[in-house]
């Protein structure tokens, strides 16, 4: 074989390999942006809540942007009747009994249609009310029907089913129940319903790419280097509060087939939702800075454009209009005795 030959087969060699390298970095850079690196698996997960409030997680906070309020778990949310909102029914026994004689006989579920309900115990020795406990004694029960939330008003098919359920529970320990009237009841749950309502609130903004498009661990590495942490849902990244058994301060989400695809890094990811409830999240944890520092930062990291619902771009301005609006809000829930992040209120605004 001559040198030229050699020369020949060599160069065409050395075409070749560019032409699929530079396919390859083609295809690459068409594709959506990968994290930089695999991410870890995370132990931190949203905090599932159950009926007296659930558990939580608690994040680290040195990685959120400076204008973020830090948060540290300090309480435990536990929901409690509250005549505020809730249709109560007493009753009454002639001697105490134990909590473990009236707990086999709690209802099965403690929901009648859509509404839940609650029943507690006034316990002999502290005088407090409570959630039965088999090893304390009872000389009262107490259950309320809740007379609205976000599925709408209290019907008389729900009162009906509750006074019901009460009824088979009192008649097994020996109780005599009072139940408040149907009508009157109804027509509480009406009102109640129309002021949650007038004044229900989630804000949200949404991050759309400027340029490529971004890959699922592209989105979990950024939103994770601000706290964020899976969800319970694919496709859903949450910011917890510090609070036990309160609800996330913040939700990022995106499309949910992008993360249960086979290959999460090459489904493309254009646009993810940044939100807050604002019934749901108390005021003093700054939800709403935390939403707009979050949304900037991810924006920048992310180069992202921050867009409102109908795709108009939010300025600064825009922000500190919302946060006016925002102010008046909480006013005005604090002032029916629901404020924002209350027990009440996420009882209410769920």
């Amino acid at each position: 074989m001559s040198t030229l030959t050699i020369a020949l087969a060599s160069l065409g060699g050395v075409v070749l390999a560019c032409i699929v390298a530079h396919g390859a970095w083609a295809a690459r850079k068409a594709g959506p942006k990968r994290a930089a690196m695999q991410p870890t698996p995370n132990e931190l997960r949203e905090p599932v809540m159950d009926a007296v409030g659930g558990d939580a997680g608690a994040i680290s906070t040195s990685d959120l942007p400076d204008a973020l309020p830090e948060r540290r778990p300090n309480k435990r949310v536990v929901q409690r009747l509250d005549a505020l909102i809730d249709s109560i029914a007493t009753l009454t026994l002639e001697a105490p009994i134990g909590g473990c004689v009236a707990i086999p006989h709690l209802p099965p579920t403690r929901r009648a249609g859509g509404k839940p309900f609650l029943i507690e115990g006034l316990n002999s020795e502290t005088g407090e009310w409570e959630f039965p406990s088999a090893s304390q004694r009872y000389g009262e029960f107490q259950a309320g029907v809740q007379l609205a939330n976000r599925t709408g008003a209290l019907n008389e098919i729900e009162y009906s089913e509750f006074v019901q359920k009460i009824q088979v529970f009192a008649d097994a320990i020996g109780a005599f129940a009072q139940f408040p009237d149907m009508l009157e009841t109804v027509a509480s749950a009406r009102e109640l319903d129309n002021f949650a309502g007038q004044h229900d609130a989630q804000l949200a903004v949404h991050l759309q790419a400027r340029a490529a498009a971004w890959s699922v661990g592209y989105i979990q590495q950024h939103a994770g280097r601000h706290g964020f942490v899976p969800g319970v849902v694919p496709g859903r990244l949450v910011l917890p509060a510090g609070v036990e058994g309160a609800p996330p301060v913040l939700t990022l989400t995106f499309d949910s087939q992008a993360a249960l695809a086979d290959d999460p890094n090459l489904s493309a990811v254009r646009d993810v939702t940044l939100s807050f409830d604002v019934p749901q999240t108390e005021p003093t944890g700054q939800p709403f800075v935390a939403w707009q520092a979050s949304a900037q930062a991810l924006s920048l990291g992310m180069d992202a454009s921050i867009v409102d619902d109908n795709g108009r771009a939010l300025s600064g301005e825009g922000f500190a209009a919302i946060g006016n609006e925002l102010g008046q809000l909480y006013a005005t829930l604090e002032g029916r005795d629901l404020a924002a992040g209350s027990a009440a209120a996420r009882r209410l605004f769920s």
